[in-house]
């Protein structure tokens, strides 16, 4: 595995980064910047460049203004779309500690050259996942809010089968008592569609994950999965069929808040693993990303794209050897999970 710093600016908090796979070959990165993660009185997106798989970055540009206290800008996601276009979903923050959040909308014709204007979506939340586009044409925007009677984080869903001129929703993907669900990373795996989740109780519990089997219209009960202190997962298919879920590990524990979080994981997992129905039918092979050093450490928001040759590149952030949070890179093969000369499965 190779690691590479796509971008660090000691002036400014830098994170919550997400990258697209252009058709030409470029990779787009998307993230934020903010006074600090826990001090969003002054935000703004950006997008970065790399010619070159990752290996160097152009400048950064903004890719909205600048916010001085509410509203402010807070995670970013990137796609690729099946015409070719780019499409960033980022949450706008109305209310204090994330509340009141609006889903915005960008696009871009020219693999990230220029941007429209960021449009207001019908979706109500935080921390929406990537676009999805499934193979029927239609369009999904996932995001989290509170749910008043409760108390409880719940994940909810709006879709689109005319390509974002009308919106359905919102239909209630996670939902139950007792578990704070959030963050869903949504995977088409033939013909159903998984959310991967993070439990945010701060208690170090599971991912876990529900099944659609209708296009993302009903769901079922939320399944542990074996991916434990799992927070924001982002989850795709691998060329070779396999499942890779990129995460932050938050243990829990005094550490909720004591030293926070220091570890980023990748799971590797397989189909099998994703549409079973119990968390004893799943299994997953967990390997280490990277480990924050700074005694304010802050990491583990990340996306990820495979190039056709099979190498991934991983973006995430990490406070480790910066004053503030910076954007790293990261290449990686299936050779760093597994030997694949000494075992056949594989």
């Amino acid at each position: 595995m190779q690691k590479f710093v796509i971008t660090r600016d000691d002036s400014v908090y830098e994170a919550f980064p997400d990258v697209a796979l252009t058709p030409s070959g470029k990779l787009v990165c998307v993230y934020a910047e903010c006074t600090h993660h826990a001090d969003r009185s002054w935000t703004r997106i950006m997008r970065i460049e790399s010619p070159d798989r990752g290996r160097t970055w152009g400048n950064k540009i903004p890719l909205t203004c600048a916010t001085h206290g509410l509203p402010n800008w807070n995670c970013p996601r990137i796609s690729a779309l099946h015409d070719g276009r780019l499409a960033v979903l980022v949450d706008l923050i109305y209310g204090v500690g994330e509340a009141g959040g609006r889903i915005m909308l960008l696009t871009s014709t020219d693999e990230g050259a220029t941007w429209s204007a960021p449009r207001e979506t019908p979706a109500r939340g935080i921390v929406p996942d990537r676009l999805l586009e499934l193979a029927s044409g239609r369009w999904i925007i996932a995001c989290h809010d509170k749910e008043e009677e409760t108390g409880y984080l719940v994940q909810r869903l709006w879709y689109s089968d005319d390509r974002g001129a009308t919106w359905q929703g919102p239909v209630l993907v996670g939902r139950q008592e007792g578990l704070n669900l959030c963050e869903a990373s949504l995977l088409p795996v033939g013909d159903a569609l998984v959310a991967f989740m993070r439990e945010n109780s701060g208690q170090g519990w599971d991912c876990y994950k529900a099944i659609s089997r209708d296009g993302g219209l009903t769901w079922g009960a939320p399944i542990a999965f074996p991916l434990p202190a799992c927070h924001r997962p982002a989850a795709g298919l691998l060329a070779n069929g396999q499942v890779l879920i990129t995460h932050r590990y938050m243990q829990g524990g005094k550490g909720w808040t004591g030293w926070w979080t220091q570890n980023t994981f990748a799971g590797l997992t397989d189909v099998e693993s994703v549409l079973a129905e119990t968390r004893s039918g799943a299994h997953t092979r967990i390997l280490p990303l990277d480990f924050d050093r700074s005694p304010a450490s802050d990491t583990g928001y990340t996306g990820w794209v495979q190039f056709p040759d099979g190498e991934i590149y991983v973006v995430n952030y990490i406070m480790d050897d910066a004053p503030k949070a910076q954007i790293r890179g990261y290449a990686l093969g299936m050779e760093d999970f597994v030997l694949l000369d000494s075992m056949e499965s594989l």
